[in-house]
């Protein structure tokens, strides 16, 4: 990939959260701190066959986020990168009376890329999440 120019969608993984804690803040009702990490696998663009490795914290306002940090791993058969939150928000989506996932944005930065992930080298690009299913969530990435 390397020399491959960015425009337009990157790529995109199917997410599962593997672990999460939630901390009362304590200073007023549903203000808390959320800590997730997932793991994920390619499915399409630069990223068909990498998986991730990843820690997010969120701070939790009633059901509103807004992302206070968030580390990604990328390996792919024949490349590397690590990436860095730069800013993003999100909300908890609900159905009934029961949490089935998070719906977020933002935008973020790979602070270093390798091999086949080269093409990421130093890029801030935006990124979607979206829930399919409960823990369950897509992940995609545009330049």
């Amino acid at each position: 990939m390397a020399g491959v120019s960015l425009a337009g969608p990157i790529g995109g993984y199917d997410c599962a959260i593997i672990a999460t804690a939630r901390y009362v803040v304590g200073d007023r009702n549903e203000h808390d701190v959320v800590s997730f990490q997932y793991t994920c696998n390619g499915a399409d663009g630069v990223f068909k066959n990498a998986v991730v490795t990843a820690i997010s914290v969120v701070e939790l306002d009633n059901e509103e986020g807004t992302f206070l940090g968030s580390f990604n791993l990328h390996r792919s058969p024949d490349g590397f990168a690590a990436e860095q939150l730069l800013e993003g928000i999100g909300d908890i989506v609900v159905e009934g009376d029961n949490a089935v996932g998070i719906e977020a944005y933002g935008k973020t930065s790979f602070k270093f890329a390798s091999g086949a992930l080269e093409c990421l080298a130093e890029k801030t690009v935006k990124f979607t999440a979206k829930p399919t299913g409960f823990g369950k969530f897509k992940l995609e990435f545009m330049d």
